[in-house]
């Protein structure tokens, strides 16, 4: 099956449009509200670090302040990557379960697979950082123009796995898949002949969404910015969230329609077909 751009785009639109009232629940719940969160309490912080780079553009001194700051609160990054995953699994069993479960079944899901997600993706992230990995070392060891060639073909690979894997999260949340590496296989075998597809229609999805997000947020930041530098901090906050909860509800109803476009009709519809 040839993986269908414009199908695929029209059948996330239809699952937003009917399921719009509990998605947004779970959108502000999950993707909105911990980003504000987030965003107001360390507004201060991360304003501060911009300040010191205008007044002392120091890329060093600038590099080792973020990163002590970073490293700081790496307790909330989790927290907020545990808290976005369990609404990303929750929202994918939301989109597509056909009985239609409450905001609270799908939460439930989300809850009952963000384990299964979490192991797939730490096993994603450890052979990608192996193949960062290996650029590095090859131009430590020989010289920084073979470095950057392996680091090209490096890129290619990361952008070749990232499309294959790309369905993990709804094999684990749609198909009931708890095995991380079942998953990843699963993912890797319905994306087989659709790879090209795939990643040229998320690429211009990412493409037209960080344009769109970044101009709306500059258009909300300018109008909080009228209130003074407080207001203006709050009208990054609220833009910035906002952004994120778009782009998570839109690219997980993105995810759920190449999966039913390629996996096909479950045995649930094939058995209401004919019943």
């Amino acid at each position: 099956m040839k993986f269908d751009m414009s199908a695929a785009w029209n059948e996330a639109i239809r699952l937003l449009a009917a399921n719009r009232q509990v998605v947004a629940i779970v959108a502000g719940v999950f993707f909105f509200l911990p980003y504000l969160a987030f965003m107001l309490i360390f507004s201060g912080e991360m304003a501060a670090l911009e300040a010191a780079q205008t007044a002392s553009p120091d890329p060093d001194a600038l590099g080792a302040a973020m990163a002590e700051f970073y490293m700081g609160i790496w307790w909330v990054f989790l927290l907020l990557a545990a808290i976005q995953g369990i609404g990303m699994m929750g929202l994918l069993a939301l989109l597509t379960d056909r009985t239609r479960p409450t905001v609270g079944d799908a939460l439930k899901l989300g809850a009952k697979y963000f384990l299964p997600y979490l192991g797939a993706q730490l096993l994603i992230s450890v052979i990608f950082g192996l193949l960062l990995l290996i650029p590095i070392a090859i131009g430590v060891g020989t010289s920084v123009a073979v470095g950057v060639l392996v680091g090209i073909v490096a890129a290619i690979v990361l952008a070749y796995l990232f499309t294959k894997f790309l369905l993990t999260p709804a094999v684990i949340a749609i198909e009931h898949q708890v095995n991380p590496i079942a998953a990843l296989g699963r993912s890797w075998s319905l994306t087989k002949g659709n790879s090209l597809r795939i990643f040229a229609f998320v690429f211009l999805l990412l493409i037209a969404v960080a344009v769109v997000g970044g101009v709306f947020s500059m258009i909300v930041g300018l109008v909080f910015a009228l209130g003074g530098a407080e207001a203006a901090l709050v009208g990054q906050a609220v833009g910035g969230s906002l952004v994120n909860a778009v782009f998570y509800t839109l690219f997980l109803a993105v995810l759920a329609a190449i999966y039913r476009q390629l996996a096909g009709p479950s045995t649930e519809m094939v058995r209401e077909t004919f019943d």
